[in-house]
């Protein structure tokens, strides 16, 4: 799973992002059916939810981030 202070370098290049974008996108599709999986078996496992959901959440922050970044350096070419 990512984390969410990892970091991303300035000098990475336009593929290598796209590759690390496509990756962490394929993670959060995986997370978000598991976060559907867990809400539809509430209140079975309920405990698990708040800290399943912020992890999910994350994993998004951080891909919307990585987009974003992206942006900018097809940009700059």
């Amino acid at each position: 799973m990512v984390q969410a202070g990892e970091p991303t370098t300035g000098t990475q290049s336009i593929d290598e992002l796209k590759v690390e974008i496509k990756r962490l996108n394929s993670k959060a599709g995986q997370m978000k059916m598991d976060l559907h999986d867990l809400a539809e078996g509430l209140p079975t496992n309920y405990e698990q939810l708040i800290d399943f959901a912020g992890q999910t959440y994350e994993i998004y922050r951080k891909l919307n981030e990585m987009k974003q970044q992206l942006k900018i350096l097809e940009k700059a070419k």
